[in-house]
């Protein structure tokens, strides 16, 4: 099965580090893709935002944190999207301050973008372009939605959040490295996480 990163980026799909094809490259049936890490900082300080993440948290998107040092694991598993394309199941767990947290997606290909629908069920899409710049993989949102029930509001690009991922690999570490920040119109920095781990595809539950 392919991959929705590889479908979207064509040819510069080989042009990634070969640790990062090795994860953006489909996953076999009956495999998983498991990474484990530490981020350095998951979430916004800015505090009058809480509220709105705390909603979010609810459905597996965002969290109502600012937290440095955060032990993060991910497992992905292959999918298909519901138009029959390939796309790829994630599960990140995040271990905070008393509790733990998980973020759930499902990664797809549209139209020459790749698409991320959060949540669990889905409150957010994010629809990104993406590109390989020395190896790594960039991806920056060029359309958000919000989900309500069967409803799905496109968020103004005034007012849109913009979302920007820069996944690369480190030799010298022996670790992916992956930064996502969210910025808004006129406020700036609104979330963020960034951090490295290691990362390896295994057969069923191993």
């Amino acid at each position: 099965m392919t991959s929705p990163y590889r479908a979207v980026l064509g040819s510069a799909f080989d042009e990634l580090h070969p640790r990062l094809r090795a994860y953006f490259d489909g996953i076999p049936d009956g495999s998983t893709g498991r990474g484990i890490g530490v981020f350095d900082v998951v979430g916004t300080p800015r505090r009058w935002l809480w509220p709105v993440l705390a909603a979010f948290a609810l459905a597996h998107v965002l969290f109502p944190v600012w937290e440095h040092s955060v032990l993060f694991t991910v497992a992905n598993v292959p999918a298909t999207s519901a138009d029959g394309s390939p796309a790829v199941r994630a599960v990140r767990r995040f271990e905070l301050r008393g509790r733990t947290r998980e973020m759930r997606d499902e990664i797809g290909a549209e139209k020459g973008l790749i698409v991320d629908r959060l949540g669990s069920p889905t409150v957010v899409e994010a629809w990104f372009s993406a590109r390989v710049t020395d190896g790594a993989l960039r991806l920056v949102s060029r359309r958000i939605a919000v989900r309500a029930g069967r409803a799905r509001i496109v968020v103004p690009r005034v007012i849109a959040p913009v979302v920007a991922l820069t996944e690369r690999y480190d030799d010298a570490r022996g670790a992916q490295v992956v930064s996502i920040v969210v910025r808004a119109p006129l406020i700036g920095r609104v979330y963020q996480y960034a951090g490295a781990f290691r990362y390896e595809i295994t057969r069923g539950s191993e």
